[in-house]
């Protein structure tokens, strides 16, 4: 008999939270560790992901939190919400790998969703993934995101965003109606 474990629990982010987050999202998206999960972009980026400053910024921005998801007292996922007006931009998405695949950011999502419309009355909410992440584009659009076919350029030479692997990198937006 298996014991159930305690749902997620959410809360924005602070200042002490910041090196966990870090590692966090790094873990996520970079290196070896990331390829227990599906989001890995270690094929298509190395180096950094993020950094302290950066994960800081966003939570100490007025307008911007870090929605920070924890699980028997861990932090297992974390998400970026701004709001920019009319909408709620969505960010740094991250849950542990070894819990991707398990419904954690399905759950997260929603939740990120919920907390936009609620707090600023947006109605719709934006994000941009790298137009060659077919695999996780394809998870948002089962959740209501739709392509744009808008795209902007990757910042190659500012290895803040990681270090480039491929000459074909790209942003592109994707957006849901929240209503």
């Amino acid at each position: 008999m298996s014991i159930p474990t305690a749902g997620p629990t959410f809360r924005d982010a602070t200042a002490a939270d910041v090196d966990e987050l870090v590692a966090l999202i790094e873990s996520a998206y970079r290196g070896e560790s990331s390829r227990a999960g599906w989001t890995t972009e270690a094929d298509i980026l190395e180096g950094r992901r993020t950094d302290r400053e950066g994960v800081l910024e966003v939570v100490e921005s007025p307008g911007s939190r870090l929605l920070t998801v924890e699980r028997e007292g861990r932090i297992v996922a974390c998400c970026q919400l701004e709001h920019r007006g009319d909408h709620a931009y969505f960010g740094m998405f991250a849950v542990s790998p070894r819990l991707q695949g398990g419904g954690l950011g399905k759950t997260v999502l929603a939740e990120a969703e919920r907390q936009a419309r609620e707090t600023w009355g947006v109605e719709e909410m934006h994000m941009t993934v790298i137009s060659v992440r077919e695999e996780l584009i394809a998870w948002y659009e089962r959740r209501g995101y739709r392509r744009t076919g808008r795209m902007t350029p990757f910042p190659y030479g500012d290895e803040r965003f990681g270090v480039p692997q491929r000459p074909d990198l790209r942003f592109e937006l994707l957006v849901k109606e929240l209503a």
